[in-house]
Order: structure tokens, then sequence, then C-alpha cells
């Protein structure tokens, strides 16, 4: 049965933090999972924030800058894994080749925001500037979904008639009817439920996958768990769901 290793929000940016990323390849290489899914928010993109504009920290912020720490970051995730590939070659094994799924998150759509407010920015930048697919990812636009073995995967699921992120794992079960994974919110959320035929289903939020704090969450916000997710025994939907912090891959594979 096909195991998934998901990858969290990275927020890359700038100056922070990034040998977390060569932890989670190097997990990746060992435990050879067939599907590795990033959800969304790898890049920040805290050049094109409107949320910062005229603030002092936004100060000296610049795309060049946000593309190039992103490029950085997906070469140090990807590495451990080109390295096991080329070891396997080397040695004649069957080479791993795992499917690489990208779900473009709210982030990574700050470019296409900024194209929309201002179409001088059209054929200027785009999100293909990230260069995700070059390392062969699918890149999946932000807020559509992809089914893979039966689990949904998606940087956040919608609700109402204001298209609010889901912000509840049982929220997600109850409204989407399957099982779900999806990023946007940090923490870790987990609920199941049961089909009438017996079969579970699960709904999983987890949003952090990063070692810098974030200064808008102040210090009681930044405590919350940050991880990757491995599931296993996929099956039409149904998994056993293991979560790897940062402090164990940390540990793990840290200096």
């Amino acid at each position: 049965m096909p195991k998934h290793f998901v990858i969290p929000d990275c927020q890359v940016k700038p100056g922070v933090p990034l040998d977390h990323l060569a932890w989670a390849g190097k997990y990746a290489a060992e435990k050879k999972p067939d599907v590795i899914v990033q959800i969304g928010d790898f890049a920040d993109m805290s050049s094109l924030s409107s949320y910062d504009v005229g603030k002092k920290a936004f100060e000296g912020r610049t795309y060049a800058a946000d593309v190039e720490a992103t490029k950085l970051a997906m070469s140090i995730l990807m590495t451990p894994i080109e390295e096991e590939q080329n070891r396997q070659k080397r040695n004649k094994e069957k080479v791993w080749k795992p499917k690489l799924i990208l779900t473009l998150g709210n982030h990574e759509h700050r470019i296409d925001k900024a194209i929309n407010n201002d179409r001088k920015l059209e054929g200027l930048i785009s999100t293909d500037d990230l260069g995700y697919k070059d390392w062969g990812w699918d890149v999946y636009p932000f807020l559509e979904p992809v089914n893979v073995d039966g689990i949904m995967y998606c940087h956040y699921f919608t609700s109402g008639v204001a298209g609010r992120p889901i912000s509840s794992s049982a929220a997600l079960l109850t409204k989407k009817h399957m099982s779900c994974v999806v990023g946007h919110q940090q923490g870790k959320q987990i609920s199941t439920a049961e089909r009438a035929d017996g079969s579970r289903i699960t709904g999983i939020i987890a949003g952090s996958f990063y070692q810098h704090d974030e200064e808008y969450m102040y210090s009681q916000g930044n405590k919350h768990w940050r991880g990757c997710i491995m599931l296993h025994e996929i099956n039409d939907g149904q998994c056993d769901e293991m979560f790897i912090s940062l402090d164990w891959l940390r540990k793990k594979y840290g200096a």
C-alpha cells in the first residue's frame, strides 16, 4: 500500500533558518514514500504582503530576494532526495522516484494577486519564477484540490458563501465527507470518522514546518506544533497517520 510524506507550510523568506528542509529531505530519502506532498506556502513572499505595507518591518523587502530564498530552500530540501537517487543509479538499484505534488498556498497566490491589481506586471512576474516545476513538482493552483489515493490535498478548503477556510479537522470531515489534509493553519489537528461501510476517513490540519517565529503571532502564538506527516497503509482514503516533529528531525538529522 502506498505511503505519503506531507510537508506543511514552510514560509520561506530571506534570513530565516533553512536547515530543517535538509532534515525533511533526508527523512524522505530514508523512508522512500511513494508520494511527497508540499501543502503550500512553501514561499512566504513577504515582499508582496499587503498587511505590512508602510510598516518598519517592510523596509528592504524585494521580490528578487524572496524568489532567491525560495529557490535556495527548495534546493536544500531536494538535494538529499537527488543524492539518494544518484546513489541507487550508481549501484544499479531500482531508482526511487516519488510523485511530487505541490498545492500553491495563499502566500504564493500573492504573486497572482499583485498581477491582478497591476496588469503592468503581467508577463514580468509569475509563480513559475519560484522554480518548483524545475525540480519535478506537479504544481496545482491555489485552492485547486488534488485526489491522491482517496485523500484530498489542498492548501485549505473553503466553506460558506464567503469562502472562508474550514478551521477545524472535524469540520473538514462533516463538510467534505472524505479524507482531507490541509495546511494554512499553524499547529496540528486530527479527526476521524467512519463511513456507513465502516471504513475510516481522516481530517488533518497541519500548517507549520519552519524554525523561525512569526512576529505577528507574538510569543504565545509561536508555541504551536511544527513538523511533517507520514501517512502509511493508504487504501481508498484510509490511512495510518504518523506525525514527525521538527524537534525529532533536528535530533535525528541535525548537526
